[in-house]
């Protein structure tokens, strides 16, 4: 059945607008358009993050959310001087980070088409991708080297405490601000008693999500010092919002993220924990009596946690392979009670996009991953270098334990836009300039393996190159003296 309310984003038929965030919506798009480069990421940043997706302007029966327009703001600004900035519209050239993200939105467009097929979903798969392809495009144009990293997490710092602080005033007052200054009603939700803040959310658990995918970030923004006080500030802010919604998932990928900057000390270690982790998972699917995946149902954090239904919608989802495998499928509702709540971000993007989009999702996060890994490598002994990239991964893995648990449907889907595209630019970064500064020669009793023995000699006739003078002949390291020392 064709569904006729999808437009170019679908939902409300008429404009639902308040004048204090038509106020705030022209003045993002005037300082987006008007503001230096490296500045215009801040008012789009805010305001995605502070007025409610349901705030949207139907024009010629098309849906332009807020988030929708400030992202085509953006991308005006890129079209209209991305020529003409050093570097050319995405510094470090279209990597492969970047093509697999094109490749994602680009499926994810047609197979919606051609699952529901119609004029409707055709505009609705066009909106879908300025949401996707656009505001990465936009973050890829505006976040251009370190500085501009370090200047966009102290806008979402600023963000995090003053979403915090409004979900503090949402569980204390039972009222959400963000949703009484929109208009709308600001009851704040209430589950098994308790209540969940959401702030400017569509739903608490993307909101508490937001925060916990935040905290890696903040942690590594307090290694400058001139940036601490912003980083405490961020960091209280953020689990301000993780810990307001008295929900497992947002707690859980909390945790994640802590764990993986706690897991710094292990860093040249990390194949060994990987097999152990799938060596585990291997032993216990062959003494548990249920799937592996059942572990899922026993996480409850808050008491009125349902990871029984996480479970089922996993456990449906691959029984159900048949159904979605192609281009995705819409009748999953009909695999059980409570199945069309998708709960889980994977399982989202199979059922949305079939096997080819759920692909192209594991290859980006394969390719994330395994790019944060050698860009820490080739950062050899510069621990900060080495400390950034680690804090991207740590916030990536947080993103990937939320996926198990939530869907992103709102503003959540551009907090993970932008950290892949972040990383995107500070590998591309990590390839172009060099990553620590040339030192004396380390000496054989420093060096920790063959591999540091070898790096250091990489490393020294590639500062060499980048030097005017003539490149002399490096001898090529005689491993043989190495292995002498380690016996």
């Amino acid at each position: 059945m064709e569904p006729t309310n999808l437009r170019f984003g679908g939902g409300a038929t008429d404009t639902i607008l308040s004048p204090l965030i038509a106020i705030l919506l022209v003045v993002a798009v005037i300082l987006i358009l008007c503001l230096p480069r490296r500045y215009a990421i801040a008012p789009l940043i805010f305001t995605i993050f502070t007025v409610p997706l349901g705030q949207v302007v139907v024009l010629l029966g098309l849906h332009f959310s807020v988030m929708r327009i400030v992202i085509l703001a953006g991308l005006t600004r890129l079209l209209i001087s991305g020529r003409g900035l050093k570097g050319g519209t995405f510094p470090g050239g279209f990597n492969w980070i970047d093509r697999i993200f094109a490749f994602f939105a680009l499926a994810q467009m047609v197979t919606f088409w051609l699952m529901y097929m119609g004029i409707p979903p055709i505009f609705k798969s066009l909106g879908s991708l300025v949401d996707v392809l656009g505001a990465y495009c936009v973050v890829r144009f505006l976040v251009r080297d370190r500085e501009d990293v370090r200047r966009a997490i102290k806008v979402f710092a600023v963000v995090a405490v003053v979403v915090g602080a409004n979900m503090i005033c949402e569980r204390a007052l039972h009222t959400n601000i963000f949703l009484l200054a929109s208009g709308v009603k600001a009851v704040a939700a209430v589950r098994l008693g308790s209540v969940r803040s959401q702030g400017a959310f569509s739903v608490y658990l993307t909101a508490g999500a937001f925060g916990a995918t935040l905290i890696p970030l903040f942690v590594w923004l307090w290694s400058d010092k001139k940036s601490r006080a912003v980083a405490v500030l961020g960091i209280a802010g953020a689990l301000g919002i993780a810990l307001t919604t008295v929900s497992s998932s947002p707690v859980v990928a909390c945790f994640a993220g802590i764990a993986g900057l706690c897991f710094w000390p292990l860093r040249s270690r990390l194949r060994l924990l990987r097999w152990c982790m799938v060596f585990s998972l291997i032993g216990l699917q062959l003494v548990m009596k249920a799937p592996v995946w059942a572990l899922i149902g026993r996480i409850d954090l808050t008491g009125s946690s349902s990871g029984y239904h996480r479970y089922m919608l996993v456990d449906n989802f691959i029984r159900h392979f048949g159904d979605w495998w192609l281009i995705g499928f819409s009748g999953y509702d009909k695999w059980g009670w409570d199945m069309w709540d998708l709960s889980n971000q994977f399982v989202a993007y199979g059922l949305n996009g079939g096997l080819i989009t759920l692909t192209l999702v594991l290859v980006l996060l394969s390719l994330c991953f395994a790019g944060l890994g050698r860009a820490r490598k080739m950062a050899g002994r510069n621990l900060n270098e080495a400390w950034f990239f680690w804090c991207l991964g740590a916030a990536l893995f947080a993103h990937v334990v939320a996926f198990f648990g939530m869907c992103y449907f709102d503003q959540m889907q551009f907090s993970f836009y932008f950290l892949v595209a972040t990383i995107s630019v500070s590998l591309s970064g990590a390839i172009r300039q060099p990553v620590r500064k040339l030192t004396r020669p380390q000496s054989l009793w420093e060096l920790e393996s063959e591999s540091d023995l070898i790096e250091e000699y990489q490393f020294a006739s590639q500062a060499i190159e980048g030097t005017s003078d003539p490149e002399p002949e490096l001898p090529e390291p005689d491993l043989r003296v190495s292995r002498i020392f380690y016996r």
